[in-house]
């Protein structure tokens, strides 16, 4: 079988009018040409795709079902360059106009989402992909080239990533509005004896922390229910257990009712979060401008502002 040779558009769109058309005169009218030209161009594509388009019938041409179907994957082929066009203007305009992010999910379901939400408003030609998964994950998905930026828990590890360090947060404690400890204005770790945690199932510096500070300190708990981060909250709030949490994702997953407590909690655990790209986004208008729209959050959530 013969290689398809396609030279240029220009034999495509002289189909095209000429199936459109019907005849050579009109055809080579409407596109400027000789009619020799259109006839010498119709019999070329035909040699290269190595089928007739058409049947010539008394000086008339009739299209082939063949001709049909080339003439709608023409039609796809100028709605994509048309496409194309459009998204040519809109790099000129804005640079890069399509991201995708990563987000662990202690700031995706509320501080990332508010931090989008900025950008279209200033912009809303955007286009933005938004998924949440664990740390670990955003990493290995902005490394491999599956997303181009990601929110992560620090630290990471990474020898191909640009890191910048966000905003650090300081771990409270969840507790239900019925249990024993409701009333402490602090919880503190020897509070938690005898008493059962709800612990994140996803690896979680501060639940980490926690518990390799429990056994150092001979601390015995009655027992643990681990969940997605996502359950935990839900868990408290049904008496199940008290938990240690990031201050973004108690105060995200708040609802009118019968709300779980949150408490402070000593001694003082912490969550650092920070953003991965890979250095060609380092300067991409559409990186500097998802930083600016961060929000800025109550100074009861931050530890520390970078």
């Amino acid at each position: 079988m013969s290689d398809i040779n396609l030279n240029s558009l220009k034999s495509l769109l002289i189909f095209k009018t000429l199936y459109e058309t019907g005849t050579a005169t009109r055809t080579a009218r409407d596109l400027g040409i000789t009619q020799s030209g259109v006839s010498r161009s119709l019999a070329q594509l035909e040699e290269n795709i190595g089928i007739p388009l058409f049947m010539r019938h008394k000086k008339r041409l009739i299209a082939l079902p063949e001709a049909e179907e080339l003439y709608g994957e023409i039609l796809g082929l100028l709605s994509n360059l048309d496409n194309m066009k459009h998204s040519i203007v809109a790099l000129r305009e804005f640079g890069a106009s399509r991201l995708r992010i990563a987000s662990a999910p202690a700031l995706g379901f509320a501080y990332v989402p508010a931090t989008i939400a900025g950008i279209l408003k200033d912009n809303p030609k955007y286009s933005i992909y938004l998924d949440i998964m664990p740390s670990p994950d955003v990493v290995r998905g902005v490394e491999a080239g599956h997303f181009d930026v990601g929110f992560v828990t620090l630290p990471v590890s990474s020898h191909s990533l640009i890191v910048d360090e966000l905003l650090t947060t300081e771990a409270v404690c969840l507790v239900p509005p019925n249990h024993s400890l409701a009333s402490a204005r602090v919880i503190a770790a020897e509070d938690l004896s005898g008493q059962h945690l709800v612990i994140p199932s996803q690896p979680n510096l501060a639940a980490d922390q926690l518990l390799l500070h429990l056994s150092e300190k001979n601390i015995r708990i009655a027992g643990k229910t681990e969940a997605n981060i996502a359950a935990v909250y839900s868990l408290v709030a049904n008496g199940v257990g008290i938990t240690l949490i990031n201050p973004i994702t108690a105060y995200d997953h708040r609802t009118a009712g019968d709300n779980p407590l949150i408490k402070p909690f000593r001694p003082a655990f912490h969550y650092r979060f920070g953003l991965v790209y890979k250095q060609k986004w380092a300067d991409n208008r559409l990186v500097g401008l998802l930083k600016e729209m961060m929000p800025e959050l109550p100074d009861h959530l931050v530890a520390t502002r970078m």
